[in-house]
């Protein structure tokens, strides 16, 4: 009797133990991490490209030193501060990461400010082509956060709905992702042109 109730119950066990999240929190959780190393990818595309940019502003704009030298200083502290997989749960982290981003940011922002005190440089053929793939990278960068921040709150919203977070907390020990957020102080304002 114990055998035939041990039969019957294997593949009830089975069906309850899959809709607990056994197998969708890991996947869940990595495709979170998968989606962080995107935004990782497009912030290195960004860094990499950063010395062609201002080597060719360096040619034009050498009385702006400053600005070249603050955008080489923040883009060498950008690129220091690095974030695993482990580190997405730890919102200290995020935010010093995000912060360092922030700030190459705005640099890069000053830089491209150059280009209106100098005519020539607007001409410049190697300028716009850099230019244009900084503001494609940009938008790369804004759509892979976009990308991070859905998986992170798939994957949150798992962890803390039932029954999936009975089985986050007993079996993997789950914590919350932290998501992007952005955190210049006037990132939620409209940036000012003027000419």
């Amino acid at each position: 009797m114990t055998l035939r109730r041990l039969t019957l119950l294997a593949p009830l066990a089975a069906i309850s133990l899959s809709a607990c999240g056994v197998n969708q929190i890991p996947a869940s959780e990595e495709n979170a991490k998968a989606k962080w190393a995107d935004v990782e990818n497009q912030y290195q595309r960004r860094a990499d490209l950063i010395p062609n940019l201002v080597a060719t502003v360096k040619g034009y704009a050498t009385h702006e030193q400053s600005t070249l030298e603050g955008v080489v200083q923040a883009r060498a502290k950008a690129t220091s501060i690095t974030i695993s997989g482990d580190d997405l749960k730890d919102p200290a982290k995020m935010k010093q990461f995000q912060d360092a981003q922030d700030q190459l940011g705005q640099s890069l922002g000053r830089l491209l400010a150059v280009q209106e005190a100098y005519p020539q440089l607007q001409a410049n053929q190697n300028f716009l082509a850099l230019q244009s793939q900084l503001e494609g990278t940009e938008n790369r960068i804004a759509v892979a956060r976009s990308d991070y921040n859905a998986a992170v709150q798939q994957y949150n919203t798992m962890i803390r709905t039932f029954p999936d977070m009975i089985t986050a907390k007993v079996i993997y020990g789950a914590k919350p992702i932290t998501p992007f957020t952005a955190t210049a102080p006037d990132a939620q304002n409209a940036p000012k042109v003027s000419f």
